[in-house]
């Protein structure tokens, strides 16, 4: 079964930065497109960043356009995200997943993990 083992969040203050890493049990992250999905409370989640098999593209949202970075170590088998310069509004748990990549449209499949709360104070 796979797993997707997600690490890196905390508490940290406005402006900070975070690096989360996802290491997935199972698939080798190069056959496969990766991505960040986050959920803050009460809202529905979304997608924050995608990377497709084998590196090279990215997707970003576009309100973190400058801020947010998604990245991957095939070595390590690992995805990275990257986020600079937070915000209260950042605050949210943040989940990896294996994701369908077509049409230039990004979603997720069932391969969620337990995510990762990151929480940012003013």
């Amino acid at each position: 079964q796979v797993q997707m083992i997600e690490s890196g969040g905390g508490l940290v203050q406005a402006g900070d930065s975070l690096r989360l890493s996802c290491t997935p049990s199972g698939p080798t992250i190069s056959n496969f497109h990766m991505a960040w999905f986050r959920q803050a409370p009460g809202t529905a989640r979304e997608l924050v960043a995608a990377i497709r098999g084998g590196g090279g593209d990215t997707k970003l949202a576009a309100s973190l356009k400058g801020r947010f970075t998604i990245s991957e170590d095939n070595a390590k088998n690992t995805v990275f995200l990257q986020m600079n310069s937070l915000k209260p509004e950042d605050t949210a748990v943040y989940y990896c997943n294996v994701a369908r990549w077509l049409l230039g449209k990004v979603s997720p499949t069932d391969y969620w993990g337990q995510g990762t709360q990151v929480t940012v104070s003013s």
